[in-house]
């Protein structure tokens, strides 16, 4: 069991897996980004290798490659069948990296949001998402350390995936995504999220996939909260207000968020190394990256706890 304290003290979590597999070859099909790699076996050791590249890097926490083997996304791409085989897969190679590097590291549960993400529209089947989130955390619960609620766009949206997994023993890292404004893509402020959905099973608060923009706007509310508190941040250049991932064909023949999201190439390792010590200096204890921070990121911040 992870001791509830764990994320008081300084950690490391791992970067981006979806973009990291595509950089190394990852051909998918439609949108099923790394949900592809657990389909086709060929990619069982290359999801082991990067898992085993971002805790030889540094990462302290690895999160299961499961983002996009929500039951939504693959049936966008008419795979549902592959749907518990995937799960069960992305935590097998996790605890086959962790095992294989003999260290000490956490798995936590991806579960992400079950609609669109970075989006507040749950559409009007709240049973169906709430069987969603029952379903993938079903599939996860085995032979991980923690949940990791990934990239949650609303309080209602926590409220329906905790309610998922309130009946396993295992307690949550909640993730919330937030825009260049502030706020969820609800309109909510994390402060809302905290006061109205905490339980004695949180380890603590961070921002999903966020800009260090974003972030910087929210540091100071996330320091009144009284939980250990941190981010992903990711390189992506921008995620328009209006984002939504609509068909197999929304990311083009390549199947690459970036075509629309585009990359930040200004947060190399150098200037990420920069804005991690700045917003760890001023109190962030959950320090990791999401979409484009490869290992080589996570290396050069294992540099602020040695």
């Amino acid at each position: 069991m992870v001791d509830k304290n764990f994320f008081y003290k300084t950690r490391i979590l791992d970067g981006g897996m979806g973009q990291e597999l595509l950089n190394r070859g990852l051909k998918p099909r439609g949108t099923l980004w790394s949900a592809e790699a657990l389909i086709k076996e060929e990619y069982h050791q290359m999801i082991i290798d990067t898992h085993l590249d971002f805790i030889h890097s540094g990462a302290e926490v690895i999160v299961t490659n499961t983002f996009t083997s929500r039951k939504g996304r693959l049936i966008q791409n008419n795979c549902l069948e592959h749907f518990e085989t995937i799960n069960k897969k992305a935590v097998e190679l996790a605890v086959r990296a962790r095992d294989i590097s003999k260290k000490n590291i956490l798995i936590a549960g991806g579960l992400p949001n079950q609609k669109q993400t970075y989006s507040a529209n749950l559409g009007d089947d709240l049973k169906e998402i709430q069987s969603r989130f029952n379903e993938q955390a079903f599939f996860l619960k085995d032979d991980i350390d923690f949940f990791y609620l990934d990239v949650m766009g609303s309080g209602i949206e926590c409220e329906i995936a905790l309610e998922s997994i309130d009946k396993y023993s295992l307690p949550v890292l909640v993730g919330v995504h937030i825009k260049d404004n502030g706020k969820l893509p609800s309109g909510e402020n994390i402060t809302q999220i905290v006061q109205n959905f905490q339980n004695n099973k949180w380890l603590g608060i961070l921002t999903a996939c966020v800009s260090p923009m974003a972030y910087e706007l929210v540091k100071d509310e996330l320091k009144t909260l009284n939980l250990p508190y941190g981010f992903k941040l990711n390189a992506f250049d921008k995620i328009p207000d209006n984002y939504v991932v609509t068909s197999a064909d929304s990311w083009g023949t390549e199947g690459n968020p970036n075509k629309i999201l585009g990359i930040n190439k200004d947060l190399n390792e150098k200037q990420f190394f920069n804005v991690v010590k700045n917003f760890m200096n001023e109190g962030a204890t959950i320090l990791g990256g999401c979409c484009e921070i490869k290992p080589s990121h996570i290396k050069a911040i294992s540099e602020l706890i040695i």
